[in-house]
């Protein structure tokens, strides 16, 4: 999981604050419940989620360029398990940093997906040209509760799945 620039376009007046902060604090608990490694770049607290401290001191964080982070060696050391395969990426800017990050892990090899409920886009519009661009490169749109009864049926563990679909409903 890398979440670029969270706190970045957040002000308490932004039109999709409350949704964005109620999939977070959803991406919070998932994270916690499947000890998914994440890593933060650049700004990273978002506004008013409650505990959100204490989940960030537990990612990586990352104080680096988000058009970078390919040639940064600590962002590219803690993708080297052989168990990484599928990055999530959620953040700011979608039509910026998001979208030449997705690009890169994508020429990598990576599988990617986009958290697209945690995902800001500078200018709105644009939103969906860029879904339709990044998904010619293979790279997918989903949201943080498609992502998390995913993860559940994966596991293929009744108890897991029994806690997200309570956490879902």
């Amino acid at each position: 999981m890398v979440l670029v620039n969270l706190r970045r376009g957040e002000t308490p007046a932004s039109a999709d604050l409350a949704a964005r902060h109620v999939s977070f604090s959803l991406l919070q608990t998932g994270l916690e419940m499947f000890t998914v490694a994440s890593t933060l770049i650049g700004k990273c607290q978002p506004f008013g989620i409650t505990g959100s401290q204490q989940v960030v001191h537990s990612m990586t964080q990352l104080d680096v360029d988000a058009l970078s982070i390919w040639h940064d060696r600590r962002f590219t050391d803690n993708l080297a398990s052989p168990e990484t395969g599928i990055i999530f990426f959620g953040g700011s800017w979608l039509e910026e940093e998001i979208f030449i990050a997705a690009l890169q892990a994508a020429e990598r090899g990576y599988d990617v997906r986009l958290l697209s409920d945690v995902i800001a886009a500078r200018v709105e519009a644009d939103r969906s040209l860029v879904f339709d661009r990044l998904a010619l490169h293979g790279i997918l749109g989903t949201t943080v509760r498609q992502t998390l009864l995913e993860w559940a049926v994966y596991m293929h563990d009744p108890l897991l799945m029994q806690k997200v679909q309570q956490l879902l409903s």
